[in-house]
């Protein structure tokens, strides 16, 4: 009897541990973010290499949302993305969003510019000035072509 008590006692805990594991994972992945603390913004990017759905959103560093959805503009053929950013953040209307790299190995991610407006931008709002991705091997490829500039100077 006290054999069986203790096995119970230990996959209670086990269940404990998994299911608080499980909840902190959530929340680290924003999973269980509340979703009334946020508010949606869009934005219409020429390219967004290496972005989708659940990328983060950094202003200076900091994690303050994520893309919810990314989808193809059929009549500018840009990519059109939607970001849920934390209410307690309020972008001025003039604010850039770009897309950013963590590194030369490491993955892309957006990145919140805020300007100098003193008006803020309305859940739903449009960022207009906005940075796609870059292309390493694109700016590689220029580099080792030589590519320049300037024209030719004519003998």
């Amino acid at each position: 009897m006290a054999e069986e008590r203790t096995e119970i006692l230990a996959g209670a805990a086990v269940l404990a541990v998994a299911i608080g594991f499980t909840v902190y994972a959530a929340q680290g992945a924003g999973l269980l973010a509340d979703a009334s603390a946020s508010y949606p913004l869009t934005a219409s990017f020429r390219s967004i290499e290496g972005i989708s759905v659940g990328t983060d959103v950094r202003l200076a560093g900091v994690k303050v949302g994520t893309v919810t959805d990314v989808a193809l503009n059929p009549a500018t053929y840009f990519a059109d993305a939607t970001v849920s950013v934390r209410s307690d953040v309020l972008l001025p209307v003039d604010s850039t969003i770009l897309v950013s790299s963590e590194g030369l190995l490491g993955g892309n991610f957006i990145e919140l510019l805020p300007g100098g407006a003193l008006e803020t931008l309305e859940p739903g709002g449009e960022i207009e000035d906005t940075q796609g991705a870059v292309s390493l091997i694109t700016l590689l490829l220029k580099f080792v072509g030589g590519e320049d500039s300037a024209p030719d100077a004519q003998p």
